[in-house]
């Protein structure tokens, strides 16, 4: 089974997010991932990175206000100094993390100029540092209206046109179930392209249990192919999260660490 990251931006929010990592770990949690982790010192991120072993697995290009603004500006027409300033930042801040990818925000945006600027951006942005890996998600409409990559089959379609080594695709279940209403045959075409998954329940984005997808097939369709990256639970607690986390156990065939 790949390794599992916990979303600390989402999970264990009663705690201090540098204590995060700890409880992270003790959970049963092999890595974290980290949404818009830039208003808090790299170096103080890093030590808690380190001190509780945890690598980390994902950040997300910077957003100006995760509770409501843009999210990103790759496909941003005419905000390519914005893109190019924020897509820097990330990536200094990957490096001091040594976070194994950068997810690169498209924005809110549509049309053929749109797509010309996520493209250029997108080349550019690979072209920084071969070795970092780049992902792009798509983002059903109905939680982020106006979001410019809401298909999985535009975003294969875009990961071809660039053809970077280093660019690949983030495959959120609850996203994929979200646009398409089967979240496995979404899956299954656009194994090739995968680099990173995420994982929430559907309807809700609560703990990835029954609703809609079916986890089980899910995860032994990933064994099948032979993937070996990150499985993160980006999802939001129906509660505090350690009691929601019967699903961890389950999936990892022993009792998860109580938080103490």
């Amino acid at each position: 089974m790949p390794r599992l990251a916990a979303n600390l931006t989402m999970l264990f929010t009663d705690l201090a997010f540098e204590d995060r990592f700890e409880a992270a770990r003790r959970a049963g949690f092999q890595g974290v991932e980290m949404l818009f982790p830039y208003d808090i010192p790299a170096s103080t991120l890093r030590k808690a990175a380190n001190r509780a072993r945890m690598p980390v697995a994902l950040i997300n290009t910077p957003a100006p206000n995760w509770s409501g603004g843009p999210r990103g500006f790759a496909a941003v027409p005419d905000n390519t100094p914005l893109f190019q300033r924020d897509f820097l930042r990330a990536l200094k801040l990957a490096r001091t993390l040594k976070a194994r990818h950068i997810h690169i925000m498209a924005g809110n945006a549509s049309g053929d100029d749109a797509h010309r600027a996520f493209i250029a951006n997108l080349t550019w942005a690979a072209a920084q540092d071969p070795d970092q890996s780049l992902t792009i998600e798509p983002i059903n409409q109905t939680d982020r209206p106006g979001y410019f990559l809401s298909d999985f089959d535009q975003a294969a379609a875009i990961l071809e046109q660039v053809g970077a080594a280093n660019l690949g695709l983030q495959y959120d279940a609850y996203h994929a179930q979200m646009i398409t209403g089967d979240a496995l045959e979404v899956l299954q075409r656009h194994l090739s392209h995968i680099r990173h998954v995420q994982i929430a329940g559907c309807p809700g984005r609560a703990e990835p249990t029954g609703g809609q997808i079916d986890y089980p097939a899910i995860f032994a369709a990933l064994d099948r192919a032979g993937y070996d990256g990150w499985i993160s639970a980006e999802y939001h607690p129906a509660g505090l999260t350690e009691p929601g986390l019967g699903w961890l156990s389950d999936m990892q065939g022993t009792k998860a660490r109580s938080i103490r």
